[in-house]
């Protein structure tokens, strides 16, 4: 049934979607702030906090194709609503052992975690980002676009230092604090209403499955977008680094690194903001190549910091560069592509974010483990720079592109 076509239908369930992000990413990222600190805190190695990242890439490696080709054929809603309802559970099992065993679960029980929640997070990532154009007038989308990347960074500033405070009075507090997040989110999710029509339903089949990498392989601007941002993420990254910052070089404790956490999102939220209202028009491409540029000599600045304040400074211009390369290469993705292909090419997307963010605290904690953590931080923000220059003789089509 097509959903009614009055912009307060939309704008609210634009609102009630917008919400449910928030809390999505609320949960993900408290949960992230227990686990990092809790694995350093069992271990003492930085190996580890990058296995983690591992953990939670390899499962959306291995379901990128079929969690695709599920949000084009199924209800996107419904897709998301159990992935964040099964990441509520594994909350609740955290949860339950953290009350058992007070501050020190198991390792490994802390490694299945991970992998559960990359799992989850394969599947609701893709239905999530094709779902937002169902809910929009089209002459809207870009303007939804970087409201909705508002809700991530929101979401981003709030949860890691609620989490990280929480943690200060139990870990149990912050597993609690996750599973209510994602319970919000799958309230908010169902109670969108009827929605526009879905897509046609595509077969689940390996051919159907695959047309997602084939469309971004043909887009050639589209594929040098990702990947500038795949490799650039991968090797500055310092996200895994943080509880190493936060324990030993800044001496901040579990609220420091709630902060740390934070910071990048309230960049990228102020840049979210601002190209909300004011859209990028021209030099789309070279302003992205010099936002990632930006976001390498940020990691640098990070890396040799001892100072809270100027740490925090660092990683602000870090989130706000990264979050104009965000915008740059999704908006493309979800205005240009059909709707029919959009969980697929989704899926493809968020598996180079993910392979940006998660393989890249793995890359940070075992270069870390052989360097420390200001030699992996340090090389992060020097390998960034070396992949812009590369990425400007690859694709200067992408370089000279005027509008996104």
């Amino acid at each position: 049934m097509q959903a009614p076509l009055s912009p307060l239908w939309r704008q609210r369930a634009f609102v009630a979607f917008w919400c449910g992000r928030v809390a999505l990413t609320a949960g993900y990222q408290i949960v992230s702030v227990a686990i990092g600190w809790q694995i350093y805190a069992i271990s003492g190695s930085a190996f580890d906090l990058g296995l983690v990242g591992l953990l939670q890439f390899l499962p959306r490696l291995a379901l990128v194709l079929p969690a695709g080709a599920l949000a084009d054929h199924a209800d996107r809603r419904a897709i998301a609503a159990v992935s964040m309802t099964l990441q509520a559970g594994v909350a609740l099992v955290l949860l339950a052992a953290s009350v058992h065993w007070g501050l020190q679960p198991s390792r490994a029980l802390i490694f299945a975690a991970s992998a559960a929640i990359g799992a989850c997070r394969a599947f609701d990532t893709p239905a999530l980002q094709a779902l937002l154009p169902q809910l929009v007038a089209p002459q809207q989308q870009a303007q939804a676009i970087a409201l909705s990347s508002s809700s991530v960074q929101t979401a981003t500033i709030v949860a890691p230092a609620l989490a990280g405070f929480a943690y200060a009075l139990g870990a149990g507090w912050t597993y609690a604090l996750n599973a209510a997040a994602d319970v919000a989110g799958v309230a908010l999710l169902l109670g969108l209403g009827t929605l526009a029509a879905s897509p046609r339903r595509t077969p689940m089949t390996l051919r159907a499955m695959l047309d997602g990498v084939r469309y971004i392989r043909a887009e050639r601007d589209v594929l040098g977008a990702i990947s500038l941002d795949l490799f650039a993420v991968l090797l500055g990254g310092a996200t895994a680094l943080l509880p190493i910052y936060a324990r030993d070089v800044l001496h901040a404790g579990p609220a420091g690194l709630g902060l740390l956490r934070a910071a990048p999102a309230v960049g990228a939220l102020l840049t979210a903001a601002w190209l909300a209202h004011h859209p990028l028009r021209r030099s789309a491409g070279r302003v992205m190549f010099g936002a990632v540029a930006l976001f390498g000599a940020a990691t640098l600045v990070f890396a040799f910091s001892r100072e809270l304040a100027l740490s925090l400074l660092a990683l602000v211009v870090l989130g706000a560069a990264d979050n104009v390369s965000v915008v740059i290469r999704g908006t493309p993705v979800q205005l240009h592509t059909p709707d029919a292909l959009r969980g697929r090419v989704n899926a493809v997307n968020s598996l180079f974010i993910g392979a940006s963010n998660q393989l890249g605290e793995f890359e940070s904690g075992l270069t870390a483990a052989m360097f420390g953590a200001v030699g992996a931080a340090a090389l992060g923000g020097i390998g960034t720079l070396l992949v812009v220059a590369l990425w400007m003789r690859w694709f200067p089509e992408l370089w000279r592109r005027e509008s996104i």
